[in-house]
Order: C-alpha cells, then structure tokens, then sequence
C-alpha cells in the first residue's frame, strides 16, 4: 500500500475512536431563553407559568398557553407582580403556620 493511503487510514481510525463529549457547547448553555417579551396576554389562556433564573439573563417568566404555545412575558407587567407577591405571601404563611404546629407538639 501507498505510504499516504496509510496515513490518511490511521489517521481515520484514530479520529473515529476519539470519546466524544455530552457536554452543550457554551453558546446554547448560557443564552436566555426569552429574547422578547410580551406586556399583554389574556390571563384566562395560560395553562401554566415557568419561571427561569440564568447566570447571564434577566429574571424570565414563560407561560405556556391553552393552545400549547409557549411566550414570554414581561416580568414587569402588572398583574404578574401582583400574582407573584401573593404567591410569596401564601408560602410565608405556610411556613409561619408549620413552625408554630412543630412548636406546640
């Protein structure tokens, strides 16, 4: 066999038994996920509400809609603040109740 051919097979097989890794490359890892944001959206069409916290993004809100659809929404708006503060106040309350059941037994 030429010299080259056998080069350029060993070289192959090297290449092909080379571990791969699972790992994302930094660009898809680190990127936010909502690049927009939307100040209206029918409160009776959301499903479901996320909410993401990334090193490198701003706080994110995604709500997934009746239609299956998912948006961003603006963190800011109104009523999700007012969802959010009640949501934070219901947990205190919960905690508050639970340590004072643990104390009195």
């Amino acid at each position: 066999m030429d010299v080259k051919l056998m080069a350029l097979l060993a070289l192959l097989a090297v290449a092909t038994h080379v571990p791969t890794s699972n790992a994302k490359p930094i660009s898809l890892v680190e990127r936010c996920w909502c690049r927009s944001t939307l100040n209206t959206v029918p409160q009776r069409s959301i499903k479901e509400l996320k909410f993401l916290h990334t090193p490198n993004c701003p706080f994110q809100v995604i709500a997934k809609l009746k239609s299956n659809r998912e948006v961003c929404i603006n963190p800011e708006t109104k009523w999700l603040q007012q969802y959010l503060k009640n949501a934070i106040n219901k947990k205190k309350r919960r905690n508050e109740k639970n340590i004072i059941i643990t104390c009195q037994q």
